[in-house]
């Protein structure tokens, strides 16, 4: 009798064992990809995940794509993009996804689909999700959810997190991380906090959260705002004068100019790189070379005389009118005219292209257009009804790293939107004990960056040649670091 318990109790742990492996919903699977023709290395799942919204639901969309290498093992890592309302599928299509997009055969067909060997699914499970509501593949019935904030992101995407892993219950033993780029240097510690008060309360699923890593993401106005004039100066784009009259009259405060000369000074920084492509200053505008841009980066023109100069609204296009680029290359100082809205300089013609396919959008059980709407790579529809209601997020990074969890805060060393200098500044002013001194780090027998270690597993890190979307222009160098910091190795 006690063998018989004993062997039932086996079987019966194997058979609960096997389920659990087996418990991704198998409506969500995706059984083929437009544009690709061949067999996918790992599983892949999509669909939505509903949450309360006010009124209604919010319906927020995932893409999932288990690890390549050791499902069972590997972390589970969510991935954001910025804007605030940009789609995650720039991260999918243009950065680490599974696939590289090229051209269709013919003028007007699909791209075609090739696998991505610098896939960030090569060494983890990873989550790309369109949040907030109403960006990207995510919407609701109610255009009034598509008004939103910080606070409110974090929260509704904590709320996803919470439902996601009770349809992937396989995954709660996995280490889980949180990433994401630009604007979602606010979107990861805010969220990051949620989920860490989460588990503090013990809400279930419990959620093995470990960390989180930022690509060029904003911290901090006063830092941020500060690292532009000397990155222009690095980077020769400005002359010595410029920079020495910047300095005297500024006194290093570039991000909030104490007087009027001061403005004036930092202004033909400014205007010293408003043709450049800002987001890499080493490549060519794509949309329209041959315009002339008459419009200053960063939000600024001659004409203001607000305080201070540099603020999220004004980089990043937040609830106030902003001096935008249209489609034309024209000006336009109301946002919601813009229709449809692209990046200046940035190319996103193949993931419109892919995601406004009804046949794609099937077979990733995505909702058709007359439902979610057309995909864009900025949501309009959320960036005029979105409020930057938090302030700085040094805070959040001194209470989640204090407590244990790991960061490495990144950049690519040719972006002028969220420079690296300012990336460099916040992270030392955190104050924390320099265990890895600065020192280049090695891909492919190449110098790849730079580095500085911090105790309390702090890293900052810098990738050379790279720009904004540092994975688009250094994939290899990207994949590298990212698997050496998830395995808890060297950089």
């Amino acid at each position: 009798m006690t063998a018989f318990r004993f062997t039932y109790g086996v079987i019966l742990c194997l058979v609960l064992t096997v389920f659990a492996v087996g418990a991704a919903p198998d409506e969500s699977l995706i059984t083929h990809i437009p544009g690709f023709d061949g067999t996918l290395p790992s599983n892949h799942y999509a669909g939505y995940v509903a949450i309360e919204g006010n009124p209604g639901k919010k319906n927020l969309f995932y893409y999932f794509i288990v690890s390549e290498r050791s499902p069972s093992k590997d972390p589970v890592v969510l991935w954001l993009n910025g804007g605030p309302g940009c789609s995650s599928f720039d991260g999918f299509v243009f950065e680490h996804g599974p696939f590289n997009f090229q051209a269709g055969k013919s003028n007007g067909s699909l791209p075609t689909l090739q696998l991505n060997p610098f896939s960030w699914s090569k060494v983890s499970n990873i989550i790309y999700l369109d949040s907030p509501c109403g960006v990207g593949l995510s919407y609701s019935d109610d255009l009034r959810n598509y008004v939103t904030g910080d606070l409110q992101t974090a929260s509704d995407t904590h709320a996803f997190l919470l439902k996601w892993f009770e349809l992937y219950p396989e995954y709660l033993s996995n280490p889980f991380y949180i990433s994401g780029e630009s604007y979602a240097g606010v979107y990861v510690p805010t969220l990051a906090s949620n989920v860490v008060k989460g588990i503090k309360k013990g809400e279930k699923p419990l959620i093995n959260f470990k960390g989180y890593l930022i690509g060029n993401g904003i911290a901090d106005d006063e830092y941020d705002g500060n690292g532009h004039v000397p990155f222009f100066f690095g980077m020769a784009l400005i002359s010595s004068d410029i920079f020495e009259d910047c300095q005297a009259t500024c006194k290093g405060k570039f991000y909030d100019p104490p007087n009027d000369r001061c403005r004036q000074n930092i202004l033909k920084a400014y205007a010293a790189v408003t043709d450049l492509n800002r987001y890499d200053i080493l490549e060519p505008c794509y949309r329209y070379p041959g315009s002339k841009v008459t419009s200053l980066p960063f939000g600024l023109h001659f004409g203001v005389t607000e305080k201070p100069l540099y603020t999220r609204e004004r980089m990043f296009g937040y609830g106030s009118p902003l001096w935008l680029f249209r489609a034309d290359h024209t000006v336009t100082s109301t946002p919601q005219s813009v229709n449809p809205f692209h990046v200046p300089c940035f190319n996103d013609d193949f993931a419109t292209a892919w995601l406004n396919d009804e046949a794609v959008r099937e077979a990733i059980h995505a909702a058709p257009a007359s439902v979610a709407g057309p995909w864009e790579i900025c949501a309009d529809r959320v960036r005029r009804n979105y409020t930057g209601d938090t302030g700085s997020m040094i805070p959040y990074h001194k209470s989640l790293i204090s407590e244990g969890y790991r960061a490495l805060i990144y950049g690519g060393d040719h972006d002028s939107v969220v420079p690296y200098t300012g990336t460099q500044a916040w992270t030392r002013s955190l104050g924390y004990k320099i265990v890895d001194e600065w020192r280049s780090w090695i891909s492919n027998e190449q110098v790849a960056g730079y580095l500085q270690g911090y105790d309390h597993n702090l890293t900052f890190l810098t990738i050379k040649g790279a720009g904004h979307l540092v994975p688009q222009y250094k994939p290899q160098e990207s994949l590298d670091f990212y698997t050496r910091w998830l395995d808890g190795k060297p950089i």
